[in-house]
Parts: structure tokens; sequence; C-alpha cells
């Protein structure tokens, strides 16, 4: 659920380091749960672009999904 909390952070901040900011945890270990989540799912959920991030299409029906799951 961590994973999924920390990932819809970055899709709406569209910032490893802002979701990092606003739910307490340092840049690396949002980049970690990232890369987690995106070996579990077998998909890249994001296209990072230098320090901002945008959800792939993958990523997009993924947020869907974890906002309903995590309500």
């Amino acid at each position: 659920m961590k994973h999924l909390e920390t990932f819809c952070k970055v899709a709406e901040t569209g910032s490893f380091s802002r979701a990092g900011e606003a739910i307490y945890l340092t840049q690396p270990t949002v980049s970690g749960h990232i890369a987690s989540l995106e070996q579990e799912v077998g998909l890249r959920l994001f296209d990072r672009l230098g320090r901002r991030v945008a959800l792939t299409n993958g990523g997009l029906i993924l947020y869907r999904n974890a906002n309903e799951i995590l309500r």
C-alpha cells in the first residue's frame, strides 16, 4: 500500500522530490518505491523529463485504479 501511496503522490506532484517532501520520505526512498512498483507490474509508469515526471499510458491506468484502492 505504501508503494501505491507513493506512486499517487508522485503522479500528483510530477516530481519524486516533491512527493517525498509531501509524504516525509527521502527522494531515494521514493525512487525505490517506484522502481519496485514498476518491476512488480512489469511496466514503466513514468516518463522521466529531467526533474519532472509524467505518467505513461500504463501509469495513468494504474493511477486511476490506485486511487480507488486507496479510498
